[in-house]
């Protein structure tokens, strides 16, 4: 049995970082009803995998992670798995935060020319763009920061070749 107080701080600490969320289905998934179901899936994970989060990594790093690998495997798949965790109301609350006018022009150019990108690179950028440093991207990914910085430089220049293009 699940205690109410381990689902309140879950949905609280989803809650304040839920962008992170947003930013990888955003950049993973070009229709809005993959990326609803993305957002779930990924919640789904965060929700099985928060009995084994300790701590030792910034909560933020951690979702990241586990958004990025959810992410990957779920944009790989021909065709999804039926759902058999059930989520709570508050919990399926989350997903519905995705709105439609949230979305600029130049938003959606980024975003496509991010599309663009590989897995790898897609992943890199997105950190970037939260303004995380080399050492945590490197620690999110599961790579060396020297490969960051080549991996981030080339990603940076295919993303300027392809908005030039646009």
């Amino acid at each position: 049995m699940i205690e109410a107080n381990t689902e309140d701080r879950f949905v609280e600490m989803v809650t304040e970082s839920q962008g992170i969320i947003h930013k990888v289905c955003n950049i993973y998934c070009d229709d809005r009803e993959h990326r609803k179901d993305l957002f779930q899936e990924i919640l789904i994970q965060l929700w099985k995998s928060f009995g084994s989060f300790k701590g030792e990594a910034k909560f933020s790093t951690w979702m990241y992670r586990v958004s990025l690998n959810v992410a990957l495997q779920y944009v790989r798949k021909e065709q999804k798995k039926p759902r058999q965790t059930q989520l709570s109301d508050e919990m399926k609350n989350l997903s519905d935060t995705i709105s439609d006018d949230s979305y600029e022009e130049d938003l959606k150019q980024l975003y496509q020319a991010i599309s663009q990108l590989n897995d790898i690179e897609k992943a890199i950028i997105m950190l970037y763009l939260e303004d995380r440093d080399n050492e945590e991207i490197a620690e999110i990914i599961g790579i060396s920061q020297n490969y960051v910085r080549v991996r981030m430089n080339r990603s940076k220049e295919k993303l300027k070749r392809i908005l030039n293009a646009q």
